[in-house]
């Protein structure tokens, strides 16, 4: 196992007086383990003990050919993997359960007693993941690097008329072309009134002349994720259009600027959607300004009113303002990472963010 991360994890169960723990997260397993184990209904349980009576808990069917640095118990399908657990630990001492182990593996372990008491654990583990490894830290660059050249070419074809759909499909190669190992997300490829939906699914619309374009990739390199949202336009913008960017845009700024050391995360949000408030587009800004990131697209952590947490060296978010107007056909969302450091924070993303009118016929 990875021991920097392990002791972090340990460490913070010592503060937590947690001295058991069963985490059964895939990711949080790999993040450990450096093994990506993908059980579908079986049991994976990574087993950590405050004494080191560490276990990883495994269907014979995902036998494992390298050395983990932890031991490995296997079971078959016809043994009750759960009170093989069971015989690892404490009974009169509590554990921690991460929220992703299903209630039936749950319910199991306590009908056997093996436990005092019941803890979620996923606080204790989200917070060690949030602050990214020097090792982390470069992944998510060369991720975002790549990011950047994809997005410049995924723009590059906007003016060869194709369907949403059909620039997915163009997007999925250029990850691949790029050496990436697919998206870290679904994308977002949305023309006009489709732009203003932020979560909107690709279909058969085509974009025409005057459209505005919201492009919302991301791709999975080295395990770790990117992405990034850049808004344009075909043949032309209108001055209503162009106000919205620029707004979006300065929204995005004054948000990054709020990303650092000592700032709470609901000062972030506050700085872009302030700014968004003040020009009289508040109503019109209906999601969070971000999001933790690192192996999982969304990991815990958001850039919220609500997340009063201090921002601290080694995270890594979202700053993503947006200004979503149905009943104009107008949508503009700016997305850039940024790593938190020292004394500010290094954006990951270097696409440029001026408004860019893409060639495009004006037909009938």
């Amino acid at each position: 196992m990875d021991k920097q991360k392990l002791n972090a994890v340990l460490s913070a169960m010592e503060e937590k007086w947690i001295p058991q723990m069963i985490i059964s997260d895939p990711a949080v397993i790999f993040y450990l383990t450096g093994a990506w184990i993908r059980p579908g209904e079986r049991l994976l349980v990574l087993y950590l003990n405050k004494d080191g009576n560490h276990r990883l808990l495994v269907n014979d069917l995902f036998r494992q050919t390298k050395d983990l640095g932890v031991e490995i118990q296997y079971y078959n399908d016809t043994q009750d993997g759960v009170e093989i657990l069971s015989r690892f630990m404490e009974k009169d001492a509590p554990v921690a359960v991460d929220k992703n182990w299903p209630a039936r593996f749950l319910l199991r372990l306590q009908e056997l007693n093996a436990a005092g008491c019941y803890v979620n654990s996923s606080a204790i583990v989200d917070g060690v993941r949030q602050i990214k490894t020097p090792d982390e830290q470069e992944r998510m660059r060369v991720a975002s690097k790549l990011n950047d050249a994809v997005m410049e070419k995924l723009v590059g074809a906007l003016s060869e008329d194709h369907t949403e759909l059909e620039l997915k499909d163009i997007l999925l190669k250029l990850y691949t072309d790029a050496g990436c190992e697919g998206f870290s997300f679904e994308p977002i490829t949305a023309f006009a009134g489709n732009a203003a939906d932020p979560h909107h699914e690709p279909d058969a619309s085509r974009g025409k002349f005057g459209d505005c374009v919201v492009l919302d990739i991301g791709g999975l390199k080295g395990d770790y994720c990117s992405d990034m949202t850049r808004t344009v336009f075909l043949g032309t913008v209108s001055q209503r259009q162009r106000e919205i960017y620029e707004i979006v845009r300065e929204a995005n700024l004054r948000g990054i600027a709020a990303a650092k050391p000592g700032n709470r995360m609901c000062d972030v949000d506050n700085a872009a959607r302030g700014y968004i408030e003040e020009k009289g587009f508040g109503k019109y800004f209906t999601h969070r300004t971000g999001h933790s990131i690192g192996l999982e697209v969304h990991e815990a952590g958001d850039v919220s009113a609500v997340n009063q947490a201090i921002i601290r060296p080694g995270q890594c978010f979202s700053v993503e303002p947006g200004i979503y107007i149905p009943e104009e056909n107008i949508g503009v969302r700016i997305e850039d990472l940024v790593l938190i450091t020292e004394d500010g924070c290094e954006v990951l993303n270097h696409y440029p963010k001026d408004l860019q009118v893409i060639p495009f016929p004006e037909k009938g």
